[in-house]
């Protein structure tokens, strides 16, 4: 399967972000892609660390999401995206991602359990964390796994979506930049693939406060596509031989597995 990441700098004109999605898809399209993983926030940005976002979210069954679903049957490529949803009662919102099949429509939702309270920022003044695991998802042949941004910074979440069956981790991403923070973003990356030996794909937004690189990393942790500052997309070839072959050679997940199922004796201090 043909995989594509696409950047682009979200402003908070729903409009014009959905304009940049639809072209991204495009050109995703006419490269043969049939995944196309988008940013965190591809709906709108975060704006001013004051704003509220209530006004701008919305249910996943409205108007974003519909769009983004016209977006992917008119170009034959499924979609990850970003938004920010709606939950009834709440004075926070949960900032999600959603996965719409060109066929089946909206297929998978996923919303950020942890959020970024980190280098100043404080995500859980305007966020909910959700509650739900990560589903996995059926795209292309691949199983699925999502996560979002910050999330990449624990490899717990990640161990378990190998551990059930993920071949596949797509993260929609506004990875703020700063000092050795683009360095961390491609290390870590390359860190989440090897330790569970599976496929990788993040994409990040640009412009102003965020850093871009998306990228696409194999299971042996080799970058097999990958972007600076601009916008665009990248794309790179997932083969199921590939992922044999790397569990051939590095079983980690066999051995966790039996690992987690063994008797062990009880520690003693």
């Amino acid at each position: 399967m043909r995989v594509a990441v696409g950047q682009f700098s979200a402003g908070m004109d729903k409009a014009a972000n959905l304009e940049r999605i639809a072209s991204l898809t495009a050109q995703a399209g006419s490269l043969g892609a049939r995944l196309l993983v988008l940013p965190e926030g591809g709906m709108c940005d975060f704006g001013r660390p004051n704003d509220d976002l209530r006004p701008l979210a919305e249910p996943v069954g409205g108007p974003f999401v519909d769009r983004l679903q016209h977006i992917a049957v008119r170009h034959r490529v499924a979609l990850v995206c970003g938004m920010f949803e709606t939950v009834p009662g709440s004075s926070r919102i949960h900032n999600t991602a959603v996965v719409v099949e060109p066929k089946l429509g909206l297929i998978g939702v996923y919303r950020k359990r942890h959020l970024f309270d980190a280098f100043s920022d404080r995500e859980s003044e305007r966020f909910e964390p959700g509650e739900a695991d990560s589903p996995i998802l059926d795209v292309g042949g691949f199983k699925l796994g999502v996560a979002i941004c910050y999330e990449l910074r624990f490899p717990n979440l990640f161990q378990d979506l190998a551990d059930r069956g993920a071949d596949l981790v797509v993260l929609p991403s506004a990875w703020v930049a700063g000092p050795l923070k683009e360095e961390q973003w491609g290390v870590l990356a390359r860190a989440r693939a090897m330790d569970n030996t599976i496929y990788f794909a993040a994409a990040g937004q640009v412009g102003g406060r965020y850093a871009g690189r998306s990228l696409i990393v194999d299971p042996f942790g080799a970058a097999l596509a990958g972007m600076g500052e601009a916008e665009g997309v990248a794309v790179a070839d997932l083969t199921h031989e590939r992922l044999r072959e790397v569990r051939a050679r590095l079983p980690l997940l066999e051995q966790r597995r039996q690992g987690a199922k063994r008797d062990r004796p009880p520690a003693y201090i």
